[in-house]
């Protein structure tokens, strides 16, 4: 996701949801490679499943953020497209 819309509660803003993906993300794949590596005694399975959901939460917020983003009057550079919308 390129955009970095605020996860707020209420008016206080907690953290930009890039942040907050980019984290999920990287705590995955960090989980998965020690995993790889035998550096844990945790079940693969069980590290592969916790993985996959934490790489579907952050897709959720991706996709909740992107619904979030306003779109752009026709013309002009869109914040979903990354150019000119087509004519």
């Amino acid at each position: 996701m390129n955009a970095s819309a605020p996860l707020a509660l209420g008016d206080q803003l907690l953290i930009p949801a890039d942040h907050l993906t980019g984290l999920l993300r990287r705590l995955a794949a960090e989980w998965l490679q020690a995993t790889d590596a035998g550096e844990t005694d945790l079940d693969p399975r069980t590290v592969e499943a916790l993985a996959r959901a934490l790489s579907e939460v952050a897709d959720q917020i991706d996709v909740e953020c992107i619904a979030f983003m306003p779109l752009r009057k026709e013309g002009r550079t869109g914040s979903r497209g990354g150019g000119p919308t087509p004519r």
